[in-house]
């Protein structure tokens, strides 16, 4: 029986014991990355509060608490972050000094002008992304951090003491980001940049390689590349955030960040031209789009057909090569000959994938140090703003929401009642940029700072009072941020978590002289529960636009931009129209359907083949021809704008062959067939809201 059992039992104890071994691996590789980013953000709000402790500093939790808001579990983010709440902290400061001493002694027409900075900060907030909207952000709510200290429980604004109030802020500000910059400087390498870079290689290899797989199945076999194309700019939008911690990684990013949305523009471009290509083969018959997709694909390098998965490697080692080979075909395109509209068409479409996919490994080739192309002169940084509405309404809701909790605060004589519009800042400056997401996540920050008052509440009453040395304060600290830091770092109830973080030290408000006030302790909390609550009130009463109601609207706009561009004499450049609808492109939301996507891509490059024609037909001599379709196009008459753009293409039909006009000639016959696709496929959204 014992040898049964050494031969039968021993196996299977062991399976048990490897199957436990890597359940507790990988539970140590889930858990250890959030447990380290707890460790550095106690580190920081300890050191920061040290620093400030050592210089006296009047309220030297705001230190701590800076250095709790700057902490993110991604290196480049925090320096990022860190940053921006510099240059946030500066401009909010000197905000508060300007009212104040436009409003001496003046509470209700200061508190007026308070709540409109608010607004325009949240204003400019939405209109910017990533870090620098947090930037915009924080120089609403620095104002208002301020304004209490110099406002007090009922007073007016104090210009005397102004200036030495937003000089302390502003140090104790600086103190907690220098600080956790040090800490997590020290403790963390980062790794965006190379994170990116893989990102970079892998997006354009997908690319080529399923673009140049659908060339080689063109005719009966055609696929459909619809989904994969929706798929593409999902993970085209989402290197956004990625390339903002990459430039708080490295100044020479940060410095050569134009090349980095020359590259994202790159991949839309590459998109764009695939989709117009996939729908010109579609409309071909069979044997004719095999026999002009084998046409360009014979121009296309062998090392770009293939599709790749993952990360091709000699992509990443030698990018400029690559680079390179994408130009040389991309020229070899253009310089093909073709007497068909479509075959030039396509010649044309796919170059200009090549050159989109060129722009993008240019950017890959900055993120491995690698040469980088230079820019063009006018290639800099361009604020797009997709639609002003979105930052209208929270502009209206902030000055709203701040106006309330002021009114509020003058009708009750509240003591805490500035720290209560404070807060109310915080949260709808804060979470606005958020869109539909943010009323959950204002909920999730009034949870998370109940729930942290508790906790606060107990070390704060029940392990502070007996301890004397900085050292024993600290290890009290840690136990509440190292487990609430792992909580926050990981994907679950990320707001909730945030909130237990970030408002833990100034609830707990650690001073040198530590006073143990609970009247004190509690009013303070009711003031923060009762601001971040107002700011979620203030996204359920005044909510942000629906996802629906976004995507429809930039539509909209979309199409009334294109109208407008058919009726302009001097067109705009290419270049800037795409980069407009990019933009849109990018702003369209998550929830939009699949059809609202193609709409908004065929506008594009509606537009694109419109400006094309534009600088094509006078040279021809059919300016006029071409004015009167797009006048058609403009009214919405999109049966009568194909039937004159019909004729227009006869006229360019009859322009003989062999000589520079015939070229020009078969471009402009090729983007009139771009743009009558795009009319009869799209036919109910371009005859959508025409004018009366």
């Amino acid at each position: 029986m014992t040898d049964a059992f050494d031969e039968q039992g021993w196996p299977c104890a062991r399976k048990v014991l490897t199957r436990w071994s890597a359940a507790f691996t990988n539970a140590l590789r889930a858990v250890g990355p959030p447990l380290l980013f707890g460790l550095r953000l106690w580190a920081s709000v300890c050191l920061s509060l040290y620093v400030a402790f050592w210089l006296e500093l009047d309220n030297a939790f705001w230190a701590g608490t800076t250095a709790a808001f700057v902490c993110q579990p991604q290196l480049g983010a925090s320096l990022r972050k860190g940053w921006y709440r510099l240059i946030g902290t500066l401009v909010g400061a000197a905000a508060i000094v300007v009212l104040t001493a436009w409003f001496p002694q003046a509470r209700a027409p200061f508190l007026v002008a308070l709540a409109l900075w608010a607004a325009a900060c949240a204003l400019v907030a939405t209109l910017l992304h990533n870090f620098a909207s947090y930037a915009a952000a924080l120089a609403g709510y620095t104002a208002a951090i301020i304004a209490a200290d110099e406002l007090g429980a009922t007073g007016g604004p104090n210009a005397d003491a102004v200036f030495l109030l937003a000089v302390t802020r502003a140090s104790e500000t600086w103190i907690g980001i220098v600080c956790a910059g040090i800490v997590l400087a020290g403790t963390d390498f980062g790794g965006a940049q190379r994170r990116l870079a893989g990102l970079f290689a892998a997006l354009p290899a997908e690319i080529t390689g399923r673009f140049t797989d659908m060339l080689a199945l063109a005719g009966p076999e055609l696929p459909e590349t619809q989904p994969v194309r929706r798929e593409l700019v999902r993970r085209v939008i989402a290197l956004d955030p990625v390339i903002d911690q990459a430039k708080g990684e490295s100044s020479q990013i940060r410095y050569h960040s134009p090349v980095l949305q020359m590259a994202v523009d790159g991949l839309f471009a590459a998109l764009t031209s695939w989709r117009t290509v996939a729908v010109m083969l579609a409309g071909l018959p069979d044997d004719e789009a095999r026999r002009e997709a084998d046409a360009v694909l014979r121009s296309i390098p062998q090392e770009l057909r293939s599709a790749e998965r993952g990360v091709p490697a000699d992509w990443i080692a030698d990018p400029a090569r690559v680079c390179q080979s994408c130009e040389m075909a991309a020229r070899t395109l253009i310089a093909l000959p073709a007497s068909e509209p479509s075959l030039r068409l396509l010649a044309n479409r796919t170059a200009k994938l090549l050159a989109g996919i060129s722009d993008a490994l240019n950017g890959l080739a900055l993120l491995v140090d690698s040469p980088v192309r230079p820019l063009a002169p006018d290639r800099g940084f361009r604020l797009r703003v997709p639609d002003w509405l979105p930052s209208l309404v929270n502009a209206g809701r902030a000055f709203v929401a701040i106006g309330i909790v002021e009114i509020f605060w003058i009708m009750t004589e509240w003591p805490n009642g500035a720290l209560a519009i404070t807060f109310t800042a915080i949260g709808v400056l804060l979470l606005a940029p958020q869109g539909d997401r943010a009323y959950a996540a204002a909920i999730g920050f009034a949870a998370g700072a109940a729930l942290g008052t508790v906790f606060t509440a107990i070390i704060a009453f029940a392990l502070l009072p007996g301890l004397e040395t900085f050292e024993a304060f600290s290890l009290v600290l840690g136990l509440y941020l190292i487990p609430a830091g792992a909580l926050m770092a990981q994907p679950w109830r990320t707001a909730m978590f945030s909130a237990m973080v970030f408002y833990f030290v100034p609830l707990l408000a650690p001073a040198n002289e530590q006073s143990y006030d609970t009247e004190q302790f509690y009013n303070s909390a009711l003031a923060i529960l009762t601001g971040l609550s107002a700011a979620a009130l203030s996204f359920r009463l005044l909510p942000p636009l629906s996802p629906a109601f976004r995507a429809r609207r930039l539509l909209a706009l979309t199409l009334r931009d294109l109208r407008r561009l058919t009726t302009v004499r001097v067109p705009p450049a290419v270049g800037d129209w795409e980069s407009h609808l990019y933009g849109r492109l990018e702003a369209l939301p998550d929830e939009a359907e699949p059809l609202q996507r193609s709409q908004l891509v065929a506008a594009l490059s509606v537009g694109t083949e419109i400006i094309q024609l534009r600088h094509i037909a006078p040279r021809l001599g059919l300016g006029a021809d071409l004015d009167t379709a797009l006048v058609a196009l403009a009214h919405g008459e999109n049966a009568i704008a194909a039937a004159r753009l019909a004729r227009l293409d006869d006229c360019l039909a009859s322009i003989p062959e062999g000589g520079s006009e015939a070229s020009l000639a078969c471009q402009g016959r090729g983007s009139i067939l771009a743009i009558s696709e795009a009319l009869i496929q799209h036919a109910s959204y371009f005859d959508a809201g025409a004018p009366g």
